[in-house]
């Protein structure tokens, strides 16, 4: 039985639109991850964007909760229902219909023999203790003694301070008294007797500052139902890790480990710990976010050192998480085809992060023991810091590991070390919010919906000013200096995709500056006079032609590093205007000279191929079907744009491209780079900027002849060189010819020489002296202005060279250390040389 599926036909027969699930990184500056199904219509419930056609949807939206307010982390694996990573069925209502359809769709979908067909006798229902209505509605369906009213604290949803809120209904599984009867476990308790499986937010109110709801004239319906939770149901199980959801995982874990997953056993949070963790690494790393140091890739750091440890646990002691990919894809990859396309990615990035912890895992792990025995009740802030540090524990995983021993940590001091040494334990990472949000967008879009952008087949059109906005993005009649105008037609490619926006004029009248895009709407930045109603003359500037050349190049690029370094590469980000190109894609590690110039080749032999470019609309699913790559995060409409170079490029793009390869010109690598953890970059240039760049260096090439008087510049730098060893070693003799004997004493029968020299090399003389006396304590300064040099060597003593020079060093004041046979120092106070001696003497008489 595929719930999922079932699900959302369910709801597509009742009129709603079937909506993909959205990343797991939101286009919303307020959150790190998207937490429920509701996050991607969160603009509408808002009403800042329009209500869509048909104004309901239904959908499956992964989920991850591991941060922030919404943090399952701690509970995960130890529970019978926390996860990081899970899946949302919902259905919405965007003022279209409310509680009486919301809850008889509910109620059909459970209890129908077609679908869900949970026994009545088994279900509950927990409304608002103001709720009347909501009560009233469900007495209809179910035995009013069944309906339970709970307060705000249980029943009442709300998505901020301020804003859409109002009342909710929850409905309730009974798992049996003969299961679960502690105390907890009853209606309103937290045991697992009555299992929460569905949430129907009732969005009727507004809540303004002074905390009043007021009615809002046309309510909208928010629901969530876990499908884990239902699996488990259906399937007869307790515990949503014994589900076919994730029972393949435990079973591969055992195989692993050696022995079969047991839930009576002590260990047996560790396999659904791994289990979990996985999902959510995978679906992370599937979808772009990459290992860091901050941000949402450190997030996915934790919740995989986290995993790492509890196979630690387990006696695994090399990388193992990368394996159970392959598993993971066999569960879930027919729904999320894109874990099967990144599969191999996914396992290149896990692997190189297990590798990085495995190699200070057990250090860690010791020093936490030791720090242990030492701790009766509170373990020591800056032990947990240096785990952190030095050994990349995360705060949450040394927590984690306190918490199985009822121990608390010293958060205090870990803090203080944590600012002291200025490192980060904050994310820093920037949401994708944008000007939308503010800006009078929404009612331009109800007044004009979305403008036609023409700028495919021309770069210049007579248009209609329909509207415009002053630099604060509010609606204004004219426009005088700076501004927005949204024309009825555009030539002007608004930013998108990694393409930059159009830049030109509107004849006579003003600049455009640049074009963007909002609530679907192509408008342009303009510096100027301008009306609404006025008609224009648009044109897109020269820089177009810059732009779509080196857009191209990004698809050839793409294509070439596939072709040259495998399949697992997959885009990370790029940005292409005029004047370069810049391209992130997943790789593991650097690229060798070798690799970056048989891509730039690549891309070269398809320059001077000539090969047209074609452009051809058709479904996403036909795209797809075609071999089109298509980029995770982009929103495609029902219809898609596919750009292909013959067959050796095919790319789902919006952008503005080329008319045939040839227009590229020279494409050339400029820089290759890390990015973070398992993503690289790439920066190229092309056309007239790879022109201009072969200009420059012809030029500095045609300066560098002339600076060695040779037209072979190999040449004049291979004699160059000759004439500088040729001097070295005139110099080398000329010093030697003056070179000061050394003077030397003996104490206890080893050969001791401390002294000053004027010139030559000091490490050199000491290796001679070395060489000449069977046992040897030597030390020598030379001054250099006010400077000083210091090296010692040891022979067959039991001096050790490097701590002798540590003691010496500080008077000069300076440092330095080394081998117990060699080591050197520098030393900013040269009048102390002679009092450095002295010591540097009284040391050996003391040691030897």
């Amino acid at each position: 039985m595929d719930i999922r599926q079932q699900f959302l036909d369910f709801f597509q027969s009742k009129g709603h639109k079937l909506v993909p699930s959205s990343p797991l990184v939101p286009d919303d500056a307020t959150l790190m991850f998207t937490n429920a199904g509701m996050v991607q219509f969160k603009n509408i419930f808002t009403g800042e964007a329009p209500i869509p056609n048909p104004p309901r949807a239904t959908s499956s939206q992964t989920c991850l909760r591991a941060g922030g307010k919404h943090n399952d982390l701690d509970n995960v694996g130890y529970t019978a229902r926390h996860h990081t990573l899970f899946e949302m069925l919902g259905n919405f209502s965007f003022a279209d219909y409310f509680k009486e359809d919301a809850i008889a769709y509910a109620w059909e979908f459970i209890t129908s023999s077609k679908y869900l067909a949970l026994p009545i006798e088994k279900l509950w229902v927990t409304v608002h203790d103001s709720d009347d209505e909501a009560e009233e509605i469900w007495s209809r369906h179910i035995s009013p003694d069944r309906i339970i009213r709970f307060g705000d604290a249980d029943n009442f949803w709300q998505m901020g301070d301020t804003g859409p809120c109002g009342p909710c209904s929850e409905i309730f599984y009974d798992q049996g008294e003969e299961n679960f009867n502690s105390p907890e476990d009853k209606m309103g308790g937290e045991g697992d007797r009555f299992l929460e499986i569905w949430n129907l937010v009732f969005m009727q109110y507004e809540r303004d500052e002074s905390g009043t709801l007021n009615p809002l004239p046309k309510p909208s319906i928010d629901t969530g139902m876990g499908l884990e939770r239902v699996v488990a149901i259906k399937e007869g199980v307790l515990n949503n890790y014994h589900s076919s959801l994730f029972i393949p995982f435990l079973n591969k874990i055992g195989e692993m480990v050696g022995t079969p997953y047991n839930y009576e056993a002590s260990n047996s949070a560790s396999y659904r710990v791994i289990a979990d963790h996985l999902r959510s690494c995978s679906f992370l790393l599937a979808q772009g976010v990459n290992f860091d140091k901050e941000g949402r890739g450190y997030v996915l750091r934790r919740i995989m050192r986290r995993a790492i440890r509890h196979g630690y646990l387990l006696g695994l002691r090399e990388p193992f998480m990368y394996k159970l990919v392959d598993t993971l894809v066999d569960v879930m990859g027919e729904q999320y085809d894109y874990l099967l396309k990144r599969a191999e990615a996914i396992k290149t990035s896990m692997k190189t992060e297990e590798e990085r912890f495995f190699d200070t895992i057990e250090a860690g792990i010791k020093l936490f023991n030791e720090e242990l025995e030492k701790t009766d009740n509170i373990f020591d802030g800056e032990v947990a810091f240096k785990l952190y540090d030095t050994f990349g524990f995360p705060l949450d995983l040394t927590q984690d590991m306190l918490r199985e021993k009822n121990i608390a940590l010293d958060i205090e001091a870990f803090d203080k070390k944590m600012e002291t040494q200025k490192a980060q334990s904050k994310a820093n990472w920037k949401g994708t919010g944008d000007a939308s949000t503010t800006g009078d967008f929404k009612a331009l879009k109800e007044k004009f919906g979305e403008n036609e952008f023409v700028g495919y087949e021309t770069k210049q059109i007579t248009a209609t000013v329909l509207a415009l906005l002053d630099s604060e993005f509010k609606e204004v009649d004219t426009v005088n200096g700076s501004g927005w105008v949204l024309l009825d037609k555009t030539p002007f490619y608004a930013e998108s995709g990694g393409q930059i926006g159009d830049r030109g004029e509107l004849l006579g009248r003003c600049k455009v500056v640049d074009t963007k895009k909002f609530l679907d709407m192509n408008m342009s930045q303009v510096e100027g006079d301008l009306s609404i109603g006025d008609r224009v003359e648009a044109l897109v500037d020269s820089s177009r032609a810059e732009i779509e050349k080196h857009h191209s190049a990004t698809h050839l690029l793409h294509a070439g590093l596939r072709a040259i370094l495998g399949e697992h590469i997959a885009q990370a980000g790029s940005l292409n205007d005029d004047k370069r190109l810049r391209f992130d894609f997943s790789h593991p590690k650097a690229m060798t000279k070798e690799e970056i110039k048989a891509v730039e080749a690549w891309v070269n032999d398809k320059v001077s191929r000539a090969i047209p470019r074609e452009t051809k609309i058709m479904s996403i699913d036909e795209a797809k079907n075609s071999g089109a790559m298509a980029l995770f995060g982009e929103k495609y409409g029902d219809e898609v744009r596919v750009v292909s170079m013959g067959d050796v490029s095919v790319e789902l793009c919006g952008g503005t491209h080329i008319d045939n390869t040839s227009e590229i010109g020279l494409f050339m690598i400029t820089k290759e780079s890390g990015v973070s953890a398992g993503v690289r970059r790439i920066e190229a240039i092309c056309g007239n900027s790879a022109i201009k760049v072969v200009g420059n260096l012809r030029d500095e090439l045609d300066e560098i002849k002339t600076e060695l008087k040779n037209q072979n510049s190999i040449a004049g730098i291979n004699r160059l060189k000759d004439e500088i060893k040729t001097l070295k070693t005139e110099l080398k003799t000329a010093l030697n010819s003056t070179k000061k004997e050394l003077s030397t004493i003996e104490i206890n029968g080893v050969t001791v020489i401390v002294d000053e020299v004027d010139t030559g090399d000091i490490k050199e003389l000491i290796d001679e002296a070395k060489n000449r006396y069977p046992n040897i304590a030597i030390m020598l300064f030379q001054k250099k202005g006010n400077k000083v040099l210091i090296a010692c060597g040891s022979k067959n003593t039991p001096i050790k060279a490097g701590n002798w020079i540590k003691e010496i060093a500080p008077i000069l004041g300076g440092g330095g250390g080394g081998r117990p046979d060699f080591a050197q120092a520098g030393g900013k106070d040269a009048s102390k040389i002679d009092e450095a001696k002295e010591r540097a003497l009284g040391y050996l008489k003391d040691n030897l």
